[in-house]
């Protein structure tokens, strides 16, 4: 059964889709458009995950085919540079909960048939260390709140699907070299995804609701 990656077209989303398709697996990734990069092994579809017309045509395409690991990665991070006193413009905070926190949901939401039908179902939410509310260190006020909603919003799920065996981790990826992380980030796309795909490995009814480091630390809520 393939796992299912959103966002899969450019950084930590893309090296998992590689990483999945050399194991054989035959991966799904989900782009916006239909511009994403040859993966041997692996298959496309188009996803843009605020738009629910679109999730319903995907569910159409994949009706009854299981899935048993769900990788929500797809997200924005706009406001790195905007500032407190004249920054955050409403339309900022409206299109990144519609990615991080509403997209999140709706594939969720759309593909749980999907995971019913599988042997071992499990959902992964890419969030960040910017989600810990335990940590406050200020700035990118949009990002930490999405992304904040975003563990909140796993955290019950996983409440909520654990009576028909569904698991659902939320991961922080580390800090990584890619296009959102920037090129003075700690690990490389290889060792983020070699530590996530562990962690997805091992998640279970065991571990459901858990909020992990790639590498396998737990992460303060």
């Amino acid at each position: 059964m393939p796992p299912l990656i959103t966002g899969a077209n450019r950084g930590i989303g893309l090296r998992l889709l590689q990483d999945y398709a050399a194991e054989g697996l035959a991966p799904i990734g989900t782009t916006r458009a239909d511009d994403a990069p040859a993966v041997p092994g692996a298959r496309w579809e188009v996803l843009d995950v605020t738009d629910a017309k679109q999730h319903r045509a995907l569910a159409d395409r994949l009706n009854g085919q299981p899935i048993d690991l769900l990788v929500c990665n797809a997200g924005q991070y706009l406001d790195k540079h905007e500032t407190l006193e004249n920054g955050f413009p409403p339309a900022m905070w409206a299109q990144m909960f519609a990615v991080n926190v509403t997209g999140v949901f709706l594939t969720i939401q759309t593909l749980l048939p999907n995971l019913r039908r599988a042997e071992r179902p499990r959902i992964v939410i890419l969030s960040s260390a910017m989600a810990s509310t335990e940590r406050a260190p200020g700035g990118s006020y949009i990002y930490r709140a999405s992304k904040a909603a975003a563990l909140n919003l796993g955290r019950n799920l996983a409440t909520d699907l654990r009576p028909v065996g569904i698991a659902v981790g939320i991961y922080h990826p580390g800090w990584v070299r890619t296009d959102m992380g920037g090129a003075a980030a700690e690990i490389d796309v290889a060792e983020a995804s070699a530590g996530l795909r562990a962690r997805f490995e091992a998640l279970s009814l065991a571990t459901t609701g858990c909020f992990e480091t790639w590498d396998g630390r737990p992460h303060p809520y």
